[in-house]
């Protein structure tokens, strides 16, 4: 069963509506169909939206692999958590005028120490449970 996975995901989720509601209503506000229309808000929220939907993606497909692959529960929400942490932070450093580059850098450092946490985790624990 993937509990801590389908919580993380579901959290991710919330946040990923909240996050196209933003650009949906800075388009309507704005008048534009397609693209930011040279509107510097939309384009920040088309941003924080799409570097979610980008980074978020594989990281809850390797915490799904950790959590089928015996992982203990608290572990998988620690990534999770840090993996959803960065990328808030990462949004709101896009989304507040002017941008706060030192919230963006703070949350993709975190995104990916995360994600390569997650790749060492799932390599190691696989080779383990493969060899052993």
């Amino acid at each position: 069963m993937l509990l801590v996975t389908s919580i993380i995901a579901s959290v991710a989720t919330i946040f990923f509506i909240k996050l196209s509601f933003a650009v949906i209503g800075l388009r309507r506000k704005n008048k534009v169909v397609l693209g930011s229309g040279g509107h510097e808000d939309l384009e920040r929220a088309i941003r924080a939206q799409g570097n979610f939907a980008e980074y978020v993606p594989i990281g809850l497909i390797l915490i799904a692999c950790l959590e089928l692959n015996g992982a203990p529960w608290w572990l998988n929400s620690i990534l999770g958590t840090a993996l959803l942490s960065g990328r808030l932070i990462h949004a709101a450093g896009i989304n507040v005028p002017p941008p706060n580059f030192r919230k963006r850098v703070l949350g993709m450092q975190l995104t990916f120490v995360t994600l390569i946490a997650l790749v060492m985790l799932n390599l190691g624990w696989s080779l383990y449970k493969f060899v052993g």
